[in-house]
């Protein structure tokens, strides 16, 4: 029977310690990496070496990157082990069997990588959020490295060839800690981005970075810059690039420009509600309600959701309803109007504007 190790790095993660191992310890081993604690997780981790399967190391990373903290934390891999699982301490595998299922699959399929459903973002509802496949499950320590300074990737070393795998048996929930900064994120990035100039997914992340941050024509030029990368043929991921410059343009004002960046978006990737939602979004601010209702519609015409880190939790949630709702009104359609505001409050039954548009959409009866 195959061994499977969990391995991981941390660093102040104490209040997710006991939750992890309750669910990680099914698995021949698990080991852990903290590189610097200072909240007591080192210590609470270590409690856990009582467990022969489980070990623990304390070493600094610096300068600190997670490329560098991860590939140290796979020494720590014994070598029997024939699954290696990456889990970071704010996730967890959704059903307890699920080392069982993964020995299982790699008994009967032998794969060297396994794609699984990640679940990185939860609706208030408890559906999914965004999710996509994740690919952080290997066969052994040897053939792989990780690589980029942030946003780090699992990479095959050398000219070995890989058996890849997908599973919908195992599926692996984020629960963030929304305290944590997100501050040392930029500075890799641009590092990233100077040690590999040509790596369109790097240029792709720190354009987008710089979009989350406000800075919106280092975000326009960096994303101009990845869609000019040669390897850069992702229609999914050009899409996104498009749509970060369209916002960048709105943001300032630039309604014209966003505009076309918009519908170069839908263009590039129709099969996505992103760049439908976004461009309604931006119709409907403008007060250009029959065309934002049309976007809105074609958006909730696709229903197929990709399962990629491109697709947003709002265009697959309440969005569309909500601008559509908000559009009816205005256009005189009342009576849809409350049956879209309803739907849109199935996905955030608890936001505040939404049940304030509800209420005030109690007037009327047509």
């Amino acid at each position: 029977m195959s061994k499977v190790c969990v391995y991981a790095i941390c660093k102040n993660e104490e209040k997710f310690v006991d939750r992890w191992m309750d669910n990680m310890l099914f698995a021949d081993y698990v080991c852990v990496l903290d590189t610097g604690s200072t909240d007591g997780t080192y210590e609470k981790l270590k409690g856990y070496c009582k467990f022969q399967n489980v070990f623990v190391e304390q070493r600094v990373i610096s300068p600190w990157r997670f490329d560098v903290a991860r590939n140290e934390s796979m020494k720590l891999i014994p070598k029997d082990a024939d699954i290696c699982v990456c889990v970071d301490l704010d996730e967890i595998f959704e059903n307890k069997n699920w080392a069982k299922t993964l020995k299982n699959i790699h008994n009967r399929e032998g794969f060297d990588r396994l794609h699984y459903p990640f679940v990185w973002q939860v609706n208030p509802d408890g559906s999914d959020g965004v999710v996509f496949y994740g690919e952080k499950i290997h066969s052994n320590r040897e053939n792989y490295s990780w690589v980029h300074a942030v946003h780090e990737v699992l990479s095959l070393r050398g000219e070995t060839t890989e058996k890849h795998s997908t599973t919908q048996d195992i599926r692996l929930q984020h629960f963030p800690d929304a305290t944590k900064s997100r501050s040392s994120y930029l500075p890799l990035l641009e590092l990233d981005v100077k040690e590999r100039p040509q790596d369109d997914r790097a240029a792709h992340y720190l354009g987008r970075e710089y979009f989350f941050r406000g800075e919106y024509h280092k975000a326009i030029g960096e994303l101009k810059r990845h869609l000019a990368i040669p390897t850069a043929t992702w229609a999914d991921e050009r899409a996104a690039s498009m749509r970060y410059i369209g916002k960048s343009y709105d943001a300032q004002g630039y309604k014209d420009v966003a505009e076309q960046w918009f519908l170069r978006a839908i263009a590039e990737a129709p099969y996505l509600r992103e760049g439908y939602v976004d461009y309604a979004t931006m119709l409907l601010a403008a007060k250009k309600y029959p065309d934002a209702l049309y976007f809105a519609q074609r958006a909730l015409c696709i229903k197929e959701r990709t399962m990629s880190y491109i697709n947003s939790a709002d265009a697959w949630g309440y969005a569309p309803y909500d601008i559509m709702a908000v559009a009816l009104w205005y256009l005189g359609e009342k009576k849809l109007a409350r049956e879209n505001i309803d739907k849109a409050l199935e996905y955030k039954p608890d936001d505040t504007r939404l049940l304030m548009n509800k209420e005030l959409m109690k007037d009327g009866t047509n």
